[in-house]
């Protein structure tokens, strides 16, 4: 009979930070933050698993979800594992003390190579899908961003992405607005989606103050393990030892 791994053991190969206050996870693209219609597991659920199994913890685990991620979107997801962490880093979020990478992959390549975007966005709840316009709308929200075009293949660009807001679809959306869908994107005009039905996003990283430790604390999440990703991360090692 095979040996298969138990949830804390498959959770623990995703922890790319812990300590008494938080728990930072590399998100894989087909796991969910929050229930959905689809019935699966939360991710949170999970950890929670993770948590009480490890540290053989009785009772209920108290861990609180701190931001989201799309599901079809990996990287970055962080988890308070207290109360005083998840107030502090509610707050931080807040007052956006946070910086926040994303990484995108999109066969179009910017018009212009770095950019900085403000527009305001406008979901369609029946479409599950957001609008961008150059003015306020009612209904709208302002959403704003830095890129970068950091790497190319043959055939794709990769561009890197500062997120200064967080709104609904907002880099895939304002993205797709300059005319660069991303990878697999079908929502927002990529022509075929990608063959495990993530896209190509990807949250690269996240730096802020320890909520506690009053540290400052910079975590990277290791790219999707799919051919184009690990080029890109590659040669993104290469360029920081030249």
């Amino acid at each position: 009979m095979p040996n298969f791994p138990t949830i804390a053991e498959v959770i623990s190969k995703q922890i790319i930070y812990e300590d008494n206050h938080l728990i930072i996870l590399n998100k894989l693209s087909s796991q969910i933050i929050q229930g959905d219609k689809t019935g699966d597991i939360p991710l949170g659920e999970l950890v929670k698993v993770y948590l009480k199994e490890t540290y053989n913890k009785p009772g209920d685990v108290f861990l609180s979800v701190i931001h989201r991620l799309d599901r079809p979107v990996s990287g970055v997801v962080i988890f308070a594992k207290t109360d005083k962490a998840m107030t502090r880093m509610a707050h931080i979020f807040q007052k956006r003390e946070i910086k926040k990478i994303y990484w995108a992959i999109s066969r179009n390549k910017p018009e212009q190579e770095s950019g900085h975007l403000i527009n305001f966005l406008k979901k369609n709840e029946q479409q599950n899908k957001t609008y961008v316009y150059d003015k306020d709308v009612p209904g709208s929200h302002r959403a704003e961003l830095k890129y970068q075009v950091i790497d190319s293949s043959d055939s794709y660009f990769l561009i890197e992405v500062e997120l200064m807001t967080g709104k609904h679809h907002q880099i895939r959306a304002q993205l797709a607005s300059i005319g660069c869908p991303l990878k697999g994107d079908v929502k927002y005009g990529a022509l075929r989606p990608n063959r495990n039905i993530s896209i190509s996003l990807h949250a690269r990283s996240v730096s802020f103050i320890h909520p506690v430790k009053k540290e400052e604390l910079t975590v990277i999440a290791p790219v999707p393990e799919e051919t184009l990703w690990q080029h890109f991360e590659r040669n993104n090692e290469n360029k920081k030892q030249v």
